[in-house]
């Protein structure tokens, strides 16, 4: 098998494309032959050393493909199941190990490719909209990067469940993509002072819940910016970590919650995770959710694929195709 390798942790350059043995599954795991995996900003904190893994290590965590062989004591699923999941380990690779229990059946009519694409991404917005703050109709809802990959689900989302959304964004390209997302305000935050559009949008009442996933210099914005009771989902650092926070600021007369969710919390059982990739898959496949793979890399294209993303210049998922 071939796989992208971590030995050191730094650039783009110290990911090793080679030559690895294929595993044999043990009890509990399945081996699958990947047919797309899912690039994401936690291999790029992996890689700089952000969120340390003991190295050396295989990047990746989500992907989808077909079981090529399972463990003796594995029932939930099969050798030819067509699956996908996210919080696995080494999926820049065309073969990965991963606990059988990690794995989520994939409709026959939803492509392995869409569904790669939407465990992470699909998944982290369902879970920001339904649980950490569950969007009731009428909710103020802003959205940073809402032409990203979770952004541009999340507006959806939000809109399905009676939002009024308010993104953010940095060109006029990309308004128009959150637009048919289904924000209704784009700011371009190159032009305009963000917090300062947003009292303005809300007529100085704020928004119920700002979902943050820029970090560092939207943060105190996003603070700003909440109404009474309001919610800062801080769920990202695309520019870096946040410095670090004074409690008393929720206070001064607003009552303000914080929070730093991960999706992992939310699927940690099988049942949660079956439930939200179902209920992700019966949006896409219906329609209503509409899914944007941006572009494709060959595996041994990783680092070009690394660079695209923090580059911040897409609009929608990338993929690694081994």
């Amino acid at each position: 098998m071939k796989a992208i390798m971590l030995y050191e942790t730094g650039g783009p350059e110290v990911m090793k494309y080679e030559e690895r043995p294929t595993p044999t599954p043990g009890p509990g795991q399945a081996l699958v032959e990947m047919t797309a995996t899912g690039v994401n900003f936690v291999e790029i904190y992996q890689r700089r050393g952000w969120y340390p893994i003991p190295l050396p290590a295989g990047l990746g965590g989500e992907g989808a493909g077909v079981v090529q062989a399972v463990g003796p004591d594995v029932t939930v699923v099969k050798l030819g199941d067509r699956v996908a999941f996210l919080g696995g380990s080494g999926a820049y690779a065309t073969h990965v190990l991963i606990p059988a229990e990690k794995l989520v059946p994939v409709p026959d009519d939803l492509s392995l490719e869409e569904a790669a694409a939407s465990m992470v991404q699909g998944l982290t917005a369902h879970v920001l909209a339904t649980r950490t703050y569950p969007i009731k109709p009428g909710d103020r809802v802003l959205v940073h990067a809402a032409a990203g990959g979770v952004g541009r689900l999340l507006c959806q989302i939000a809109k399905m469940r009676g939002g009024y959304v308010i993104g953010t964004m940095s060109t006029e390209a990309k308004a128009q993509v959150a637009r048919e997302a289904g924000a209704d305000e784009t700011i371009l935050y190159t032009q305009e002072d963000f917090e300062a559009a947003v009292k303005r949008i809300t007529d100085g009442k704020g928004v119920n819940v700002a979902y943050d996933s820029v970090g560092k210099d939207t943060f105190d914005g996003s603070l700003n910016s909440l109404a009474l009771l309001g919610y800062l989902v801080s769920y990202g650092q695309a520019s870096g970590f946040p410095p670090p926070f004074d409690i008393q600021r929720l206070a001064g007369g607003r009552s303000l919650f914080l929070t730093r969710p991960t999706v992992f919390s939310y699927v940690s059982t099988r049942e949660e995770l079956l439930a939200h990739a179902n209920a992700v898959f019966a949006m896409i496949i219906s329609g209503k959710l509409k899914l944007h793979i941006d572009r494709t890399y060959p595996l041994e294209q990783a680092v070009e694929a690394q660079e695209a993303l923090a580059s911040r210049g897409t609009v929608g998922k990338l993929l690694l195709i081994p």
